[in-house]
């Protein structure tokens, strides 16, 4: 399915849900809708899906314009973030539901298989309210997959499992999706489900769509600070800077060599992410004092937040380290792993290894 946005703007009692945007999305491809709560992420959707009318715009399937035409009417999959099945009918015949409309044939064999991809086959007989969260939400994932339809959406449908359950299914997902034939949207908050997803990413913020492409361009060519902190967790580093004919100046006079493009305005800010600053230093580094003040465990990864001379910091660092609180500590970080953004935003030079920027 060729599913485009055209200008499309939703606003509801003069409150602006969606400012007008553009939107082409890639057939047979996952796009991830990337944002903060009340980013636009719902409202996106439920447009594409015909849930709701656009207030501007255009919406066209496969080239024909089909603003207005409600759900019943279109064939599409959703998944939403509180899980949806029929109480009264078994994970069997949920999952069946799809298949028999259809009039498909081998309808067994179809949910059975499905079943085993998503790890509830054990529980093909028993009602939805006999299950765990988790496997309820599989449930309900994989009557969306059978229903085969050519445009699947999934409104943030892992936000309300526990860690390990929403790391299995992610997992799963990907390789459930890159095995079919469906468009796919993903909603979610969460940058590591962008990437791990793949695919294609359109960052909103406050209805307003930043940026769109390949996922790993976004991530690593953020168009500006805005998008380059919705696409970091924990959000990039930002410290205010001056440039010089040698690189960059921050606060307390700390400079960075960089080679800067010639338009390169005066005033800027440096961004840096979390998992390029290091407690070890390595040729070349800027080395900055400062002192703890919170170490966090996060998984397999410590947070390190720090108040150095140039501004507070927050370092991500492989493995669980005890650091304690007021205790110091030298943070490092490489110049060829810096953005640079103009103040009022944009986009000025990425790193770049291996001649393409990462």
């Amino acid at each position: 399915m060729q599913l485009s946005l055209e200008g499309v703007g939703k606003s509801v009692s003069g409150h602006v849900h969606l400012y007008p945007q553009n939107l082409a999305l890639h057939p047979g491809q996952v796009t991830v809708l990337l944002g903060a709560t009340q980013a636009g992420k719902t409202s996106l959707m439920r447009i594409m899906a015909g849930l709701d009318t656009p207030t501007t715009g255009r919406v066209r399937v496969d080239g024909h314009d089909v603003t207005g035409v409600p759900v019943r009417r279109r064939d599409v999959a959703m998944v939403y973030q509180q899980f949806i099945n029929y109480p009264s009918m078994t994970v069997f015949d949920n999952i069946a539901s799809p298949l028999k409309l259809r009039g498909q044939k081998d309808v067994t064999q179809r949910v059975h298989e499905l079943a085993a991809k998503l790890h509830i086959e054990m529980f093909l007989q028993r009602l939805p309210a006999e299950l765990s969260g988790g496997q309820q939400q599989r449930v309900a994932l994989a009557r969306a997959l059978a229903k085969n339809a050519p445009l699947m959406l999934l409104d943030e449908p892992l936000v309300n499992l526990d860690y390990k359950l929403r790391e299995e299914l992610r997992e799963e997902l990907t390789q459930l999706f890159a095995t079919g034939d469906s468009t796919v949207v993903y909603a979610t908050t969460e940058p590591a489900e962008a990437l791990l997803l793949g695919g294609y990413t359109a960052v909103l913020h406050q209805g307003h769509l930043l940026q769109y492409g390949p996922t790993a361009e976004v991530f690593h060519q953020p168009a500006s600070i805005q998008v380059a902190s919705a696409f970091s967790d924990p959000p990039m580093n930002l410290l205010t800077a001056q440039t010089s004919a040698t690189g960059l100046v921050l606060a307390g006079g700390f400079e960075l060599p960089l080679a800067l493009p010639a338009s390169a305005p005066k005033d800027v800010v440096l961004g840096a992410r979390a998992s390029a600053l290091r407690v070890q230093g390595e040729p070349g580094d800027l080395q900055l004092p400062g002192v703890v003040e919170l170490a966090e465990i996060s998984g397999s990864d410590t947070f390190v937040h720090a108040k150095t001379p140039v501004g507070n910091l927050v370092a991500q660092l492989t493995g669980v380290h005890e650091f304690k609180l007021g205790a110091s500590i030298h943070l490092f970080l490489q110049p060829s792993q810096v953005y640079v953004f103009e103040a009022a935003g944009p986009l000025v030079m990425a790193p770049v290894r291996k001649g393409r920027a990462i």
